[in-house]
């Protein structure tokens, strides 16, 4: 594994998958060991797609399962597409089956209703959620502990898809939005103020579709709204990319 700073940014590369997955697994387990000790309780919005998959099952079993407070973890998702939680398509889905239906007593699991026929209904309803759960007044941002995001062949993450209208939505912490990639279906999502505002911001990036995009994101010229990912900047919080080495070959 090699790693480079660039600017505010941590950039580590693993050789292969399975490589980025371990680390991505084990710094899951350190962060929420620390905020449960700091705080009583650990957050953690999840991401969906293939690449994390690997990671959770990792956290799903031993010995990283007995390590995390999972008693303590509020677990969240960063993004859903609005079909049923049973869906091939679903986040939620792909995430039940590769680590919430393993883990037993948990703080909390909350899910995007990405299955309701009003989007804009299924966002409000999460917004209402994380301000009930965070204890938020009103215009709060919740201050999660974790953000893992993924980055599409198009630079997008979350789904906050380029060219969009929800890239420049400032006063919601999560929104419905158009797609940008196939699957077309449409999608709730957090904010990037909500992504910003996070103590830790993880990217999991790999495969050879990725590397023109991450190329772009980490060394092109700025193109907020045409590479959605160079918008995460977290305000205070920490940064980290974590690539494999195909995807770094752009």
């Amino acid at each position: 594994m090699n790693e480079r700073a660039s600017e505010s940014r941590d950039i580590r590369v693993y050789d292969d998958l399975a490589a980025l997955s371990s680390a991505a697994a084990a710094e899951f387990a350190e962060i929420a060991a620390r905020a449960s000790a700091a705080r009583g309780r650990f957050t953690v919005a999840l991401t969906g797609g293939s690449t994390p998959e690997r990671a959770y099952r990792l956290l799903a079993s031993p010995p990283l399962h007995d390590s995390v407070p999972w008693s303590h973890t509020h677990i969240f998702f960063g993004d859903e597409r609005c079909v049923p939680p049973d869906s091939p398509e679903s986040n939620f889905g792909m995430a039940n089956r590769t680590i919430l239906g393993m883990l037993g007593d948990v703080g909390g699991i909350y899910r995007m209703e990405g299955e309701l026929p009003d989007h804009d209904e299924a966002a409000r309803r999460y917004e209402a959620e994380i301000a009930r759960v965070f204890e938020l007044s009103p215009g709060g941002l919740p201050v999660f502990d974790l953000v893992l995001l993924g980055m599409g062949p198009d630079g997008h993450c979350a789904s906050l898809f380029p060219h969009k209208p929800a890239l420049n939505v400032t006063d919601r912490i999560a929104v419905a939005t158009a797609p940008g990639l196939k699957p077309f279906v449409d999608r709730v999502t957090l904010t990037f103020p909500v992504l910003n505002n996070a103590e830790n911001v993880l990217f999991m990036v790999a495969g050879a579709e990725k590397a023109a995009a991450l190329g772009r994101v980490l060394d092109g010229p700025p193109d907020p709204d045409g590479l959605p990912s160079q918008r995460i900047r977290p305000t205070s919080g920490r940064l980290v990319w974590l690539v494999d080495r195909t995807a770094m070959r752009g």
